[in-house]
């Protein structure tokens, strides 16, 4: 019998490392895999989620220009290559990281503590994912937000219209007009820009719809639970019984992530749209009257007595209030204007995004949670036998 070798410093970690650790971290990387797999129809998806509010505001009367997932794509290729494929990437990852992370330790937390209440396993897993789901949402929100303003910005940009306080371009203050595109060139570049010209706020858009999509994780992982139970015999996370075979064991765990996902992204679809448009829609800045006329009015000798054919005219360069307000306002509008089909805009492509995501993410977790627990148990057996270092004393 060959004598155990000296502890790696993984088997070490997992030995003395808690459950919340080992979800913390099986979540993020499995939200880190999922994440850089899947980034490019994530891109796809926001871009078709985001045109109908975006040409709604363009007076030039532009037709849309993305069509499906393949006509999408081609666009994106097109114009920006494999970045724009890749759009947004850096807040993805930053994303999906503390999302899944925090995902899955406040979730098997919360089961541990629902028991103490209650007994019925699907009570506990539904209002385990409303906490677990919420905690993470309000934690990650503005990175979310910053990803689908980078996604869904066009790259044509007007560089000589950049700001309404002319300013070295390398001024992170720097402010674009209301009637230009889009310009963050990152994840950072957005944050300044954000902050500065729309305040804390804006981090928090679409706050309330990405609260009303808990509704979304309340389907997807009671439904996950109970069918990988009943398609493998063990729980999420659980090391799988001795005996059991392999490949049935990991066809069953994609065949519950893949039907899980379906049923709850089908059922919560129209609020992921609802969001996108609220996030996607900047907020007025402060002070924006002024640099559009009303300002000028004040300024004729004589104040608002002075010039009357100035000061009738000025109300009318004062921009106009934010299109969409609140979820419910929000969902009339997009009724009125564009129907119900516009809240199933990209739903294929999300479905072809949501479900290789969820994939990813659920094989990663669990193979992570498989290797780290067999890790643990290795671990204490070596110490317990040899010592410290997992090594026989000489």
């Amino acid at each position: 019998m060959q004598t155990p070798g000296r502890l790696t410093l993984v088997d070490r970690w997992a030995t003395n490392a808690s459950d919340s650790q080992f979800n913390a971290l099986s979540g993020a990387v499995g939200g880190f895999t999922s994440g850089i797999v899947t980034c490019p129809l994530d891109v796809i998806k926001t871009k078709l989620q985001a045109q109908g509010g975006l040409a709604a505001a363009d007076k030039s009367g532009h037709a849309r220009v993305y069509k499906g997932l393949v006509g999408t794509a081609s666009v994106i290729w097109a114009e920006e290559g494999i970045r724009g494929m890749y759009r947004g990437l850096g807040p993805i990852i930053m994303g999906y990281l503390p999302t899944w992370a925090v995902w899955f330790t406040v979730y098997n937390k919360s089961k541990i503590w629902l028991r103490q209440y209650h007994d019925n396993t699907f009570a506990i897993n539904f209002w385990s994912s409303i906490i677990a789901g919420g905690s993470s949402t309000i934690a990650t929100n503005p990175i979310w937000v910053i990803k689908t303003r980078l996604m869904s910005q066009t790259p044509h940009h007007d560089r000589h219209k950049f700001s309404y306080h002319p300013k070295n371009g390398t001024t992170p203050t720097s402010r674009p007009t209301l009637s230009s595109p889009w310009h963050y060139r990152s994840t950072l570049d957005a944050a300044r820009k954000m902050y500065t010209t729309e305040g804390i706020f804006s981090f928090y858009s679409g706050l309330t719809p990405a609260l009303l999509g808990l509704t979304h994780v309340a389907v997807q992982f009671p439904a996950y639970e109970w069918l990988k139970t009943k398609f493998t015999g063990t729980s999420m996370g659980a090391a799988p019984a001795e005996g059991k075979d392999q490949k049935s064991q990991w066809l069953g765990i994609l065949s519950a992530s893949i039907l899980s996902k379906i049923l709850a992204s089908s059922a919560t679809y129209p609020h992921e749209v609802i969001r996108t448009r609220l996030q996607t829609q900047r907020r007025p800045m402060p002070g924006q009257e002024y640099m559009q006329g009303l300002g000028a009015a004040a300024q004729v000798p004589g104040g608002s007595s002075g010039n009357g054919a100035a000061a009738s005219q000025a109300p009318k360069s004062v921009a106009a209030p934010p299109k969409y307000r609140g979820v419910v306002s929000t969902f009339r509008t997009i009724l009125k204007e564009e129907g119900w089909r516009a809240f199933y805009a990209g739903m294929g492509t999300n479905m072809m995004r949501a479900v290789p995501a969820a994939t990813v993410t659920m094989l990663t977790y669990e193979y992570c949670m498989r290797q780290l627990n067999t890790a643990r148990v290795q671990g204490r057996q070596r110490v317990a036998a040899f010592g410290r270092d997992g090594i026989r004393d000489s």
